[in-house]
């Protein structure tokens, strides 16, 4: 399999989203964490931004060692030199400089001309690789730039000494077929591109990011630049998470490979959201608190047989302890009672289901069953009793700490395992042991699936 250079700018360009932005030691406490997750290269900051961007970028480069450290800076001078007095200490840095070369950029920010573009672009190129040998360049708004002027401004760097050139769809503007023929034209028409490496950055705005990032990939792209949680200005930038394991899933169509250490993917995002404050979507993929939750009575009972019905990839395979099955009203008997015995209560099939009818009334009133609503119901259905239905001040209540629990930064990941049932899941070679021990065996398949949901 080729090889693809992660390069990680969860540290630059993710902390440009809104709400995300990192001290010295917050940058530096998630640099150690990228150096553990494998990726190639650390994007650690733009030095010239701030006094604390160059503490912490040059913090980074003395201590991280493995990675390629890289530190971003504008086509002048003044930004070039700043960015390698924070990387010289590096092992491995990178000068990563960009221009704007869109015609839009050109005329309403920049207010110059294409050919000025061009030299200025050179120069900036030639500077940087006067101080250090590792060279990127960015050709800005690079998807809504004329090709054959992009692979003017491409070749022009290529011949001042860039290293790697990296095609930023900054807007995220582009459409997979669209920039997978931008990537071949590059590749077909600039000469010396042979001799570098193409790369790919780009942002969420049409939710299109790792399908760019991967249709890069396929035309010929060797990097691919992407943060954790995919955290970036506006919509964020392509996850990294969802990248690598898309290669690591479907290596028959994306027959790449990575260094990533796929395992620590999960706390990786775990400690970005506990640095920034800013949780991750429920439904996100991979690392999301639900994508590897069930809740439908039809998947717990594929799931409890063989946890291949549904999931395409282990939760411990991205670092995710286990797989979770949730109690709500669309759970099934199956699930419902396993969580029994694993509560010390045993029902025949007959009993289990007034267990299963009581248990959904009371589902649809408070939307998730914890332990305690489960044991007071099979208390009250032992003793006689009504269920103890919660008033309209119980659900309002425990509607409220849902959402706060939601809201909760710090404390999302421990009120997620309080409120999900969590079964352990067998292997495929143990799913014939499965069946709750009262369930008879004579019961035909499918009527057992029926009832099992």
């Amino acid at each position: 399999m080729e090889g693809i250079t992660i390069f990680d700018t969860t540290l630059r360009d993710g902390e440009q989203s809104p709400g995300c932005s990192m001290n010295v030691a917050e940058k530096l406490r998630m640099a150690h964490q990228l150096d553990r997750l494998g990726v190639d290269v650390i994007e650690a900051g733009f030095p010239i931004a701030s006094e604390g961007d160059f503490a912490a970028v040059q913090a980074i480069a003395a201590v991280v060692r493995r990675p390629i450290i890289a530190g971003l800076a504008r086509a002048c001078a003044k930004d070039i030199e700043r960015a390698w007095q924070a990387l010289q200490g590096a092992a491995r840095p990178r000068i990563h400089v960009f221009l704007a070369t869109s015609d839009i950029h050109l005329k309403y920010k920049l207010r110059i001309s294409r050919q000025q573009c061009v030299e200025q672009a050179s120069e900036a190129v030639r500077l940087a690789k006067s101080l250090c040998d590792d060279v990127e360049f960015s050709p800005e708004d690079a998807t809504r730039t004329d090709p054959e002027f992009l692979c003017q401004v491409v070749e022009a760097v290529v011949a001042a000494g860039a290293t790697t050139v990296n095609i930023p769809d900054t807007v995220g503007y582009t459409t997979p077929a669209e920039f997978g023929e931008l990537i071949g034209t590059i590749r077909d028409n600039v000469r010396g591109i042979a001799g570098v490496t193409i790369s790919a950055h780009c942002h969420d705005d049409l939710g299109l990011a790792v399908a760019n990032s991967l249709a890069a990939i396929a035309a010929g792209a060797r990097q691919v630049e992407c943060t954790i949680n995919g955290i970036g200005e506006r919509a964020g930038n392509a996850s990294l998470e969802e990248i690598v394991m898309a290669m690591r899933v479907r290596p028959d169509r994306l027959a790449y490979a990575t260094g990533v250490v796929s395992e620590q993917l999960f706390p990786a995002s775990q400690m970005l959201s506990e640095i920034t404050g800013v949780a991750v979507q429920p439904n996100k993929a991979i690392i999301g608190r639900n994508a590897f939750a069930h809740e439908a009575g039809i998947h717990q009972d594929g799931m409890l047989k063989n946890p291949l019905t549904y999931e395409i990839m282990t939760p411990q395979s991205v670092g995710v302890p286990d797989s979770k099955l949730v109690l709500g009203k669309h759970s099934g008997r199956h699930a419902l009672g396993l969580r029994c015995e694993q509560l010390g209560h045993q029902f025949d099939r007959y009993q289990l289901d007034e267990v299963y009818r009581r248990f959904v009334v009371l589902a649809d009133q408070i939307k998730q069953v914890e332990d305690h609503h489960l044991l007071e119901l099979i208390a009250a259905i032992q003793k006689g009793r009504p269920v103890p239905a919660p008033d309209e001040a119980q659900v309002k209540a425990l509607s409220f700490a849902v959402a706060a629990g939601a809201a909760a930064r710090s404390d999302s990941g421990r009120e997620h395992s309080q409120r999900l049932l969590s079964v352990p899941l067998p292997n495929p070679a143990e799913s014939a042991s499965l069946a709750l021990n009262p369930m008879a065996e004579q019961h035909a398949d499918q009527e057992d699936y029926l009832w099992g949901v």
